[in-house]
């Protein structure tokens, strides 16, 4: 969804209806995750996926069906391989839609929704998707507000309640309520969708290598800056457009910076005055992932260099060195991509070996 707002936000200005499709449900080995968006807007155009293309082509109808004035719909496509021309997925998994139609007199909320994402403010969008209460109904969630109805006011304050706690975990996924927000019912089902501002990449050494990592961590949704004591380093000419550049000493940097557990923290310096203050740390503060730039003998050399630091060996075994996965890479962009695989299996508890050796499914089903 947060791909697609930009266009929908334009669309939703211009006072033109569209049908919109969220996947607000999974099973087994679903191809998207709940939040996945497509939306059919004017003259037939097309933003988003749902399904990765088995199912489109039905929920493009859907979506037109629902702009032309249709009502909200709930839909799930499972497994189909009877016949070549069904619809339904060939992963053998389950993902259950609400398609609704947006205008700004159905949904006031969302040209705010839109603005708040692109800002990088945190906000969830509840929506009806089944039971007494109006489906396709929304409602938005700020820290500070609400704009919208579900269509009962005890209704509106318990998903709002909730809504504002899934809003420091970035949480999507449906929530189960009585006509009036009764916690101990489950008549009334709502989807929460969390836009939190992205993750953070802090990558520390301004190189080539650093160039190639901050462009595919933005490339991957990350907010990325780089910082480098040296200045004449330290320029934004240097890397992609919307990097943050600092010319500061990374540990002083870091030490002045928040981080959270969704915060990705490459080391490329590999020089010990910089490496080892600044590792001392980011190993002993909130981080999804803390990789270091070396050969195998600088980084014996570096875990020395920090257990002397004072660092537990539980600190340490956070620290992933040398960075990145054995892919063979030797330019920096390979290199970058091999940092880039490393965070992504370490995220969703992959295995980082070829799909072609492991069994099971692909997209392995999570808990919400």
């Amino acid at each position: 969804m947060r791909d697609v707002l930009p266009v929908l936000g334009r669309w939703y200005a211009a006072g033109v209806p569209f049908g919109l499709a969220t996947v607000v449900q999974v099973s087994r080995s679903a191809p998207r995750d709940p939040g996945a968006a497509m939306a059919v807007g004017p003259d037939e155009e097309v933003v988003g996926s749902v399904s990765g293309g088995c199912v489109e082509g039905a929920v493009f109808e859907l979506a037109q069906e629902v702009a032309a004035g249709g009502g909200a719909r709930l839909e799930t496509f499972g497994y189909s391989d009877e016949d070549a021309f069904a619809v339904g997925l060939t992963c053998g998994g389950e993902i259950t839609l609400l398609v609704r139609a947006v205008t700004p007199e159905r949904d006031p909320g969302f040209g705010a929704v839109a603005d708040s994402v692109a800002a990088g403010e945190p906000v969830t969008v509840a929506t009806v998707t089944d039971g007494p209460a109006p489906r396709g109904a929304a409602l938005a969630v700020w820290p500070d507000r609400t704009l919208g109805s579900l269509g009962a006011s005890g209704l509106d304050a318990a998903v709002t309640a909730d809504a504002r706690g899934e809003l420091a975990l970035g949480a999507t996924g449906l929530r189960h309520y009585g006509p009036e927000g009764q916690r101990r019912e489950d008549s009334v089902s709502v989807f929460l969708q969390s836009f939190a501002p992205p993750p953070r990449m802090l990558v520390f050494g301004a190189i080539d290598y650093a160039a190639a990592v901050a462009r595919i961590g933005d490339f991957l949704g990350y907010r990325v800056t780089v910082c480098d004591a040296r200045p004449v380093f330290a320029t934004p000419r240097r890397f992609p457009e919307g990097v943050e550049v600092i010319a500061e000493w990374p540990h002083r940097y870091l030490r002045d910076t928040d981080t959270d557990e969704r915060t990705v923290i490459c080391v490329l310096t590999h020089d010990p005055k910089f490496d080892v203050p600044l590792l001392t740390e980011a190993l002993r503060r909130p981080a999804a992932y803390i990789g270091a730039m070396g050969s195998r003998r600088t980084h014996a050399d570096r875990a020395e260099r920090l257990a002397g630091a004072g660092l537990t060996e539980r600190e340490l075994s956070r620290l992933r060195s040398p960075v990145g996965l054995d892919l063979g890479a030797r330019t920096p962009e390979e290199v970058a991509v091999s940092v880039a695989a490393e965070i992504v299996a370490l995220r969703w508890g992959g295995s980082g070996a070829p799909l072609s050796a492991t069994e099971g499914a692909v997209h392995p089903h999570r808990a919400p």
